[in-house]
């Protein structure tokens, strides 16, 4: 798309840095000196499934979407240009160094805040004034006070989408053998037949309603993790309703190399299933959710409405998992465009998963590791408390980690929600000891570098 110059900024090239915010959760976020090369894809699949999939960003300049900051390096302010609303457009922003200057461009119409730069480290100068940029733009979408954050034990991070019942029960038992403070039991991917057949299980789970009963008799929360606007081939929503899907959409492959596809929330059909899908997990006592690879649901396509853009649809998927799960349930954010999340979520993880090794397998910082995890949960610190309760990622604490105990330090400074993914029987001394000590009650106070 065409962009037309917001602003020339008079820099100190050896000195200056510019912040790049990515798409969605997954997407790498970070600020660079002018001489750095920022992180690009490393294939046409990562973009597709953890940069803006609309998007090819340079190689040779700087890319925010909906959001990008240069800090001159001269002591004067910062200067932040931002999207004018989460509802969109929301512009992809490039820098262009030129000399002693950088040029800003974007695609549409973007705020330009200047914060005054006092004598502080470079790093917080710039987290200050995305802060100060974030308090502004969360007034204007009308942000609503956040409600504390409840502590979790996930399935994910052991068990990965080989769960079970079984898995699920016993780590149940353990919080109560461990006397560990974990308010919400989460049942991540594995327990459904395919992506997209939601209220279908897979042969590793007999009952949902039955684990959800042990769940709550137990004097805890049931969670569960669903990823509302993605169906995979294999599923029989893609075969019995092709209709419901975004034409021309491309959300990528995974789960056994399936093609993937995205709902198209605006037919009337794939809206009400939606409803019934959160409406029956409602129904069984489930009230905390976890919505994954929601990318999907902002893809361009041909939608049934043709009036309605990625942004607006994705947000319109949001507000009626909203309505279906009821306003006291609470709903985490992930693999989600960040911006257009603003307002519709209590949390947000804003960064990739975390892995237990240390650099990312195809070194693509979208990819799970703690190196991309660490980065990301860093320079999104300025959104916690403002934006929604940030969520760093799980606690994995066994001796297989890979510096687990950098890891734990980053859940403790820069996580407001609290979550294990370990098989808890199995910690050693410092990971139960280290688990004990972070599951405690969450941050909704707005982070200050």
């Amino acid at each position: 798309m065409a962009t037309s110059s917001v602003a020339t900024v008079a820099v100190d090239p050896s000195r200056a840095r510019v912040y790049e915010h990515g798409w969605q959760s997954w997407s790498p976020t970070t600020a660079y000196r002018l001489d750095e090369r920022p992180f690009r894809p490393v294939s046409d699949l990562r973009r597709i499934g953890n940069y803006r999939p609309e998007r090819t960003a340079p190689a040779d300049g700087f890319w925010g979407e909906g959001l990008l900051a240069v800090d001159p390096g001269t002591g004067d302010g910062v200067h932040v240009f931002g999207a004018a609303s989460a509802g969109g457009p929301v512009p992809s922003i490039r820098a262009e160094v030129r000399g002693d200057s950088v040029r800003v461009s974007a695609e549409a119409e973007v705020t330009h805040l200047v914060v005054e730069a006092a004598d502080q480290h470079p790093d917080d100068r710039i987290q200050r004034a995305l802060a100060r940029w974030a308090d502004g733009f969360a007034a204007a979408e009308g942000v609503p006070p956040l409600r504390p954050p409840p502590t979790a034990w996930c399935s994910w991070y052991h068990y990965f989408e080989r769960v079970t019942q079984d898995d699920v029960e016993e780590n149940l038992r353990a919080i109560d053998d461990l006397d560990l403070a974990v308010d919400v039991v989460q049942i991540d991917d594995g327990y459904q037949a395919e992506i997209g057949d939601w209220l279908r299980l897979s042969d590793r789970f007999s009952s949902l309603g039955s684990v959800v009963d042990r769940i709550r008799r137990a004097g805890r929360r049931a969670g569960i993790w669903v990823a509302p606007f993605l169906a995979a081939e294999r599923s029989v929503l893609v075969r019995e309703h092709p209709d419901w899907l975004v034409a021309g959409a491309n959300p990528g492959t995974g789960w056994g190399d399936q093609q993937l596809f995205s709902l198209d929330v605006t037919r009337p059909g794939a809206e009400a299933y939606l409803r019934e899908v959160f409406g029956a997990l409602r129904d069984l006592g489930i009230d905390y959710y976890k919505v994954d690879f929601v990318y999907a649901g902002a893809l361009d396509g041909t939608r049934a409405d043709p009036g309605v853009s990625g942004v607006e649809a994705y947000r319109q998927g949001l507000r009626i998992i909203r309505e279906a799960i009821g306003p006291e349930a609470y709903l985490l954010g992930c693999g989600a465009p960040v911006l257009p999340s603003v307002g519709l979520v209590d949390a947000m993880r804003v960064g990739p998963d975390i892995g237990h090794h240390y650099e990312p397998l195809d070194g693509d910082l979208s990819q799970p590791s703690q190196r991309a995890a660490t980065q990301n949960s860093r320079w999104r610190a300025w959104q916690q408390g403002r934006f929604w309760v940030n969520d760093a990622d799980c606690l994995v604490a066994g001796p297989h980690v890979e510096r687990r105990e950098e890891w734990a330090e980053v859940v403790g400074r820069y996580s407001g929600l609290r979550s294990s993914s370990d098989r808890l029987s199995r910690l050693d001394e410092w990971g139960l000891r280290t688990t004990r000590e972070l599951l405690r009650p969450g941050l909704t106070a707005p982070f200050v570098a």
